[in-house]
This record gives structure tokens, sequence and C-alpha cells, in this order.
């Protein structure tokens, strides 16, 4: 697991000292060694965080024997030995037991198309002497991060976008788009990037950059909910059970110490489970709590550590609310509203202290449908069964009697609930997604705004039923945009690399061909994955509610945020971006004060600020 960067100079020979300042700024990724190349024009550098092979025939950037093809190479490629073994039948020679050598020789053998043999979690670059290219690839969900920029003058790319920023005379002009989509969102979603000519590559696509500074991007790989099977439960259970485990083994192999995260849900707990069958030690499992009560689930992490004997270490988080944001706001490089980054980033530093390697369950909700929003609400079924003729009527009627005249927030969100009734489900989905409405101080900015609802409705287009809709689009951009940059970008700001099961892609195209009304039965979220873990995981692990990596956010707006947040937002600094309306800030601030719960909006507001703080005004 490393950072890293690379530069094409279409104009000018590289510089390595600013090339190795690019590196060093993502040392946090990894502490373990450096390397740079250069040769005139091209640049390529790594910090390596050792996992498999920790000896110096690991370092980076790496080359072939000839050393016509270099490579910097930030990941995990969990079947190399496999193809490694195949290589060598055709003639390959290996000087190491790393992955990298592999994608080397896999490269040469396969050229582009080697990217649909790797099983793992990759970003890398390849520099192609012979053809003059750059070659850049992203594996299939998008676990690790590849950001790139580009002018008439060069091309940059790095693991972060803070790396690009050292580079001279990089444009950082603000797209006001990704700033819309962010507010509506909670960040800002590939190829998008908050820097007008920067890009993320997207997941499972490569790219080809070529000496005229052409890009040319395109996918190797998508998750599809068309191709259904018909099984048995039985016989579905089976399936899930033996593709997690297989997935689960793939994943614990390394040469450093290694552990998981266990918070006490569903997914947490069967990797755990997974994790107990194969190791003969008890696996070392990590958890936190925050002091409020109604946030700690510390309880059931322990009794799932309990069941399996695991080598069980907890701690409760004393929350110093400002300095967190404030490392949160660096480490993420754009704005990004997700709080359940605070959680995931004390997790990972207290894990550090332990292991290197930690397997966690992320993924495990979109691939069997455990999130509420899946579940129709009482508004979207009064949707489905009033008559079209007669939504616009109902719609006003109960926007009217809830909303006018009454300062009870919860009569307020009803109201507005029943905008819901005129809007297709995708529309729907898209509403409860959106932190903001029409907050934003001119009409540009909420013109804007619509085209965050586009890219969700170009996503649904894919599929007719409203389930698959809300799927797709979480497997295009919740899944990689949210919750795996939060693990990604809070693992690695502690050198630690963490791996999840289920996001084996073997594992998500099984998924993908159950049908959704099997995998959830009377709309019980996450029935088929509950059935299969039946007799693995205790019925209260299994069937409790779900709870989410949540903070006390709430709490905070009120106590130790609250003077920052009325001095940040409604500063002069602030004032001047030209974003939001004054009025609406302090009207939304005073009313979290008095009882209603905008603690998400508030945070999401706070973040951007001092984001731009920090990045655009370069605030210490």
């Amino acid at each position: 697991m490393c950072g890293i960067v690379g530069v094409w100079d279409f104009k000018n020979k590289v510089d390595k000292k600013r090339l190795n300042q690019m590196r060093d700024s993502l040392e946090h990724r990894g502490p373990d060694d450096k390397g740079t190349y250069v040769d005139g024009s091209i640049g390529l550098a790594q910090r390596r965080l050792s996992i498999i092979d920790l000896s110096k025939a690991g370092r980076q950037p790496m080359s072939n024997e000839d050393g016509n093809i270099w490579i910097t190479y930030n990941g995990e490629i969990y079947n190399f030995k496999e193809i490694k073994e195949d290589l060598e039948k055709k003639g390959h020679k290996f000087e190491s037991d790393t992955d990298t050598e592999v994608i080397i020789h896999a490269y040469e053998e396969y050229g582009e198309k080697c990217v649909s043999m790797f099983n793992g979690m990759f970003a890398f670059a390849i520099w192609d002497s012979n053809k003059k290219e750059i070659f850049l690839a992203r594996d299939r969900i998008g676990q690790k991060p590849l950001v790139y920029y580009k002018d008439q003058d060069k091309f940059v790319f790095a693991s972060e976008l803070k790396a690009i920023l050292l580079y001279p005379a990089v444009d950082k002009t603000i797209a006001d788009e990704a700033i819309t989509h962010y507010l509506s969102f909670g960040y800002v979603p590939t190829p998008k990037c908050i820097f007008e000519k920067m890009s993320k590559l997207p997941p499972g696509h490569y790219g080809v950059v070529d000496k005229k500074g052409n890009v040319k991007i395109e996918q190797y790989w998508d998750v599809h909910f068309y191709k259904t099977i018909k099984k048995s439960e039985k016989s579905h259970c089976k399936d899930i059970v033996k593709d997690l485990y297989e997935a689960t083994e793939k994943r614990m192999i390394s040469d450093v110490p290694l552990g998981a995260f266990l918070s006490g849900g569903i997914d947490s707990s069967a990797v755990v489970a997974m994790m107990s069958k194969i190791s003969d030690l008890p696996v070392k499992t990590f958890s936190i709590g925050f002091e409020e009560q109604d946030f700690d689930e510390t309880v059931y992490a322990r009794q799932v550590a309990d069941l399996f004997g695991t080598d069980h270490r907890e701690e409760i988080v004393k929350m110093d609310a400002i300095n967190i944001m404030d490392d949160l706001v660096w480490h993420y490089n754009e704005p990004y509203a997700d709080s359940s980054a605070i959680p995931t980033f004390y997790l990972s530093k207290m894990t550090r202290k332990h292991v290197t390697v930690a397997l966690s369950g992320d993924a495990g909700d979109e691939s069997f449908l455990g999130y509420p929003r899946y579940v129709p609400d009482k508004y979207e079924i009064m949707s489905k069964v009033t008559p079209g003729f007669l939504k616009p009527s109902v719609s006003s009627f109960g926007k009217m009697f809830f909303s006018q005249g009454h300062k009870i927030p919860l009569f307020q969100q009803i109201g507005r609930k029943f905008d819901l009734l005129t809007m297709k489900e995708e529309e729907q989905y898209f509403e409860w997604l959106s932190n903001f409405n029409t907050y934003y101080k001119n009409k540009t900015m909420n013109q804007v705004k619509e085209s965050s609802k586009q890219i969700l409705l170009q996503k649904a287009d894919k599929y007719k039923a409203p389930m698959l809709k809300k799927q797709y689009f979480d497997f295009k951009h919740y899944l990689p945009d949210d919750i795996l940059v939060k693990v990604d970008i809070a693992s690695m700001a502690h050198s630690l690399e963490v791996r999840s099961p289920f996001l084996d892609h073997n594992l998500i195209a099984s998924a993908s061909r159950i049908p959704w009304k099997v995998k959830m039965k009377n709309l019980e979220k996450k029935y088929l994955l509950k059935r299969a873990l039946s007799g693995i995981l205790p019925k209260n692990i299994l069937y409790r509610k779900k709870a989410g990596f949540g903070v006390p956010l709430v709490h905070w707006f009120r106590k130790d945020l609250k003077d920052v947040s009325y001095d940040v937002l409604l500063s002069k600094d602030a004032s001047s971006r030209g974003y939001f309306n004054k009025s609406f800030i302090k009207k939304l601030l005073g009313s979290h004060n008095r009882g209603a719960d905008h603690s998400h909006k508030i945070w999401s507001l706070l973040f951007l600020e001092k984001w731009f703080r920090k990045f655009m005004d370069g605030e210490k």
C-alpha cells in the first residue's frame, strides 16, 4: 500500500527536487520506503507501506529487465501468485516476490487487457518508453484513488490532490458545479473534482496518455443486475458463505500483523467469523465508542469478540472536535461531508498501534440491500397507490396542512415530504440523498443543482426497477466516492491498510445475479444475507436495528462546536465566497440550537469553509 505521484511535462525537464516534495507530501501513505525515477520530461515517485515482500526488491518505481517500462503502484493484487505462475510459463523472469513486478510483466504480455486479470485494489501508472505513453488504471470498485491534472503544458497525477498542488503553475480554479454536487451528495462525484482542470479516474477504468497530451479513458468492468439466476434460498445462502469465505481468505495474505475492524454489525461480524475459521490464532479485533451512550455500540462488538474468542481491544473516544476537523480537512483533500469519517479516523489510529493491515465489512449494504433508504417509507408508498391525476392535489393539501403556520420542525419536515408524491422514485432518492434544497445565494447555483440530480438520473436510466436504479447509483457513486474514500483516507492517514472481503469483485458479481426481491423479502433489509449467516452469528446481532457508524454531531454543535460554527460560518471570509445567503446560515444555526437537528448540514458547510481556508487561503 502506497502513495504515488507522476509528471509528464511536455515542455520542460522534470525537477527531481520538486517531484520528491510531492512524493513526501504522501509520507503518511507510505512511511517505510521511498523512490523516484526521472528521465527528462517523465517523473515517477512513490512512498511505500511494506505489506508483501518486505525486502528492498520491492522498491518502487520499478522497471522491467530492459528498463523501458516503469511503474509506480498503490494497492494489493490478491491473485498475483497465480498470474506469476502463468507468466513464468510464458518465459517471463522475476527478481522479486511482489505483485508490483507481476503487473509489469502482465502489461508486457497482455497490454491494456492486463487489468481484467487482477483481483484486488489498485491504482497504478506505467510509463512505456517504447510507445511514449502513460498507462493508468484503477480497480473495479474504486478502493484506491487516482487523481490527475492536465493542461497544455503538463499531465500530473497522484494518489491525493494535495501532491498535485505542489507542482508549479497548477490552475486552482474552483469548479462551481463541484460545490453544488458536494452539497447535494456530501462529496464531489467521480470523475469530477473540486478544481476544474483536475479529474478522478473512475473505478473500473483505465486511461492512456499519449505524447500529444491526449487522454483516452476506457471502461473495462461494470456491475450488472440484469443477469439474474433462479436458485433456492438455501443454494443462494451456501454460495454467499462460500464466496465470503474465499474472499476473506485471499485478503488474509500478509507479511505483517493483521486484524479486523469490529463494530458489532452484521458485515464486520461476518468477516470476523470467516477470519476465525481461517486463522489458527485468535483474530485481533478493534472497536471504538463514544461517551454519549446513544452512539456507543461496543457492547455488540464485545459480544461477537467473545463468541469467536478474538484478541479484542476497544477505546471510548473523548472528542477533540475542533482539532479533528482540521485534520480531516487536510487529509480528505476535497470537501467531504460524511461525519462517520471521524470514528473511522479514530479507529484507524487505534488499530495501527497493533497491526498494519485490517479487514472491514464495507460494501455489504450495497450488495445485499442493507440501507434503510432502500425500504420505501409511507410517503413513497402513498405515491405508488395514489392515482397520477390526484397526486398534485394531495401533495398541495399535505404541504399546506403541515407546513403553513407551523414552527414545529417535525411538521415542517412532514410537509416537505409531500413533495415526494409528484416525483419518480429515482427523483425521490435524490431528494433523500440531497443535503440542501434552495439555500444558494444566486439562481445560477440553483440551476447547477439540477446537474447533480442528472448524475443520479442518468445512472438510473440503465434499469427499469426503482430498486436497481438506487443500487446501481450507489455502486457507481455512493460506495466509491463516499464510503471507500472515507476508509482509504482515514486509514492511510495512519499508514494502515484496510481490505474488505465484500468488495471482492467475484462476490459482488455473484450477489448481483441474485434477484433483489430474494435479497430483500417482505421489505426486510439484508433478508438473504441474514439467512445465510444464521447459525454463524447470533440472532440479536443479525436482527438488531442498523445504527451505522454515527457520531454525536447533534450534541457537539450545541456544545463543543457551537462557537466555532457561528464564528466560521458567519465570518466575512465565508460570506465573501458568494455561495450562500448569510441570513439562511443564521436561521439554520439558530434552529439547530432551539432543538431541530441540522447537524449534518452545518457539518457540510463548516467543512466546506474550512477547506477553502486550508487549500485556497493557505491557512496553516
